[in-house]
């Protein structure tokens, strides 16, 4: 019998039409379209479905990508697929609070769309994000304590692959030194804000103050932190970790490697492109790789899993 971990992208994955063909064809996903649209005050279904400037911007890329990931999540529970584990990277954890029951989708809804607007207000300019590939975690570590400013790792992505963020002069000389001890390669990102640093710790804190309003279900089905890279069992750590969240390092790598030493031998990525699914081969060869992004990827994974 399978142990299988459904996991869940961040921001980044996000395009045009993305859940259209579920939203067409499940009922229940239709059902999670109007849900979100009436939690955000915004028509979901058009930020996702029609071509537009906004899908890009973190305070609506978030409860766009969000959506997308409920709607397809609620017709794989319907094919009886289940989960004994859920994760997510970043925006992604929220996808695994509403699998594991620890949220009610409309409370996610709610939080996600405060979350992406106040990432979006926290540091406007001057901050950056680089992609740096083919180097360790330790030398990278080191080289961010050794450089003037705030520069940190945002991402723990995969063997070989770990992003770096904080300000924009600090992140371009971190990455000048990386290049000049070995690293095969540095690419700076298009993102909009310097996201899973200390410059965002007040993000943070203003996502806390919403989270006092939302009732946190006890859960049965655990989930994995990125902030530390653990399980997460019960609803009582659940808010200090969301906080912290914004402003800490994704373990993505380690969260992956937490539930393969528990027994995860199936993964399956919910949600737009295929982006989780390559971190997991670069982590390991050896366990079930599968994703749910359109409607015959369910069918396949189906017949895997049942």
């Amino acid at each position: 019998m399978s142990k299988i971990a459904f996991v869940f992208p961040g921001q980044g994955a996000q395009y045009t039409g993305m859940a259209k063909d579920f939203y067409e064809k499940y009922a229940v996903s239709r059902e999670v379209f109007e849900s979100a649209s009436k939690a955000s005050g915004l028509d979901v279904k058009a930020l996702c479905f029609e071509e537009n400037d906004r899908l890009n911007i973190t305070e609506y890329t978030q409860i766009a990508m969000l959506t997308a990931e409920i709607a397809i999540l609620r017709a794989v529970e319907e094919a009886g697929i289940r989960s004994q584990v859920n994760a997510g990277l970043s925006l992604g954890e929220y996808g695994a609070l509403v699998a594991s029951g620890v949220m009610k989708e409309e409370d996610a809804f709610t939080v996600v769309r405060k979350r992406g607007i106040f990432m979006q207000e926290a540091y406007p300019t001057g901050g950056a994000m680089s992609a740096v590939l083919g180097t360790d975690a330790e030398l990278i570590e080191k080289i961010c304590d050794e450089t003037q400013g705030i520069v940190s790792i945002a991402n723990y992505n995969c063997p070989g692959q770990i992003v770096i963020t904080g300000e924009e002069t600090a992140v371009a000389a971190a990455g000048e030194a990386l290049k000049a001890a070995g690293a095969r390669r540095v690419i700076p990102l298009k993102v909009s804000g310097p996201f899973h640093c200390e410059l965002l710790k007040g993000a943070g804190e203003k996502l806390g103050q919403e989270l006092e309003k939302v009732e946190i279900q006890s859960f049965t089905v655990p989930y994995v932190t990125n902030v530390t890279a653990q399980y997460v069992t019960g609803p009582e750590q659940v808010k200090e970790l969301l906080v912290s969240q914004v402003s800490s390092s994704v373990r993505w790598q380690q969260c992956v490697e937490q539930m393969i030493d528990d027994g995860v031998d199936t993964f399956i990525e919910i949600g737009p492109g295929k982006t989780l699914t390559g971190f997991l081969k670069k982590i390991n060869r050896n366990v079930k790789a599968l994703h749910v992004e359109k409607t015959e990827d369910l069918d396949e994974v189906r017949k895997e899993c049942l």
